[in-house]
């Protein structure tokens, strides 16, 4: 179980938002470490909607707990040689969390300054959301969301069944026999030209994550192309 830390928060609004994140994405721990606000009062309790059991059961400390893996959050990167500030992005995070037990936590910082060298010196690594460099700096209950929703696609375990199934290789590679096939039919000015149209179709096909009823829908609008005279 991840552990959500959040250290001296200073807006009950983005306390409770995080609550609300946290349990839209199977998080239930949360810590609030010297809060500076009201963080289980009326907005607190307005801005997390159904997630006012995260809140009443929220644990306020004086200091950052001890943890097996502590995980700081920051906008503030350094380079290759400021290592204590070498980050990762939520998907890798996700991805090194995959199958580890222990006690691991996530730590917020404060809204208006973050979380301070001390602080981020203590754990164990970083981790950042990549944004736009006009403007790189995210409200916190925003980052958390976006750090559960990484967290959750890869450690979830009570995710919401969908109810379709993905096209597979068999699925896709007969589609670019047909539009190979397709092609065939079509004049290009160099063999150059035609091999950049398949391998254009075939990064679209590839990143377009077709259910298998779109597959066949494509192959079928396919084999009326082929059988076309």
């Amino acid at each position: 179980m991840v552990t959500v830390v959040l250290v001296e928060p200073e807006n009950a609004g983005n306390v409770g938002a995080i609550a609300r994140s946290m349990k839209n994405f199977g998080l239930k721990d949360l810590v609030l470490v010297n809060p500076l606000c009201d963080c289980k009062g009326s907005e607190a309790i307005a801005r997390s909607k159904h997630a006012k059991d995260v809140l009443d059961n929220a644990r306020v400390v004086k200091k950052i707990p001890s943890f097996d893996c502590l995980v700081a959050t920051t906008s503030q990167v350094g380079s290759d040689y400021n290592i204590p500030r070498s980050p990762v992005n939520p998907e890798q995070l996700a991805e090194m969390l995959k199958g580890k037990k222990g006690k691991i936590a996530i730590l917020f910082g404060r809204e208006g300054k973050g979380l301070s060298n001390i602080e981020i010196e203590s754990c164990d690594f970083i981790v950042t959301i990549e944004s736009s460099k006009k403007y790189p700096v995210l409200n916190v209950s925003h980052s958390a969301s976006i750090i559960f929703y990484e967290l959750f696609k890869k450690l979830g375990s009570d995710k919401i069944a969908q109810n379709f199934v993905s096209a597979g290789k068999v699925e896709k590679n007969q589609i670019m026999k047909m539009l190979k096939q397709c092609m065939n039919k079509l004049p290009f000015k160099t063999s150059d030209k035609k091999s950049t149209q398949v391998k254009v179709w075939k990064r679209l096909i590839g990143k377009s994550f077709l259910t298998k009823r779109e597959a066949y829908a494509v192959m079928g609008f396919f084999r009326k192309i082929l059988q076309k005279k």
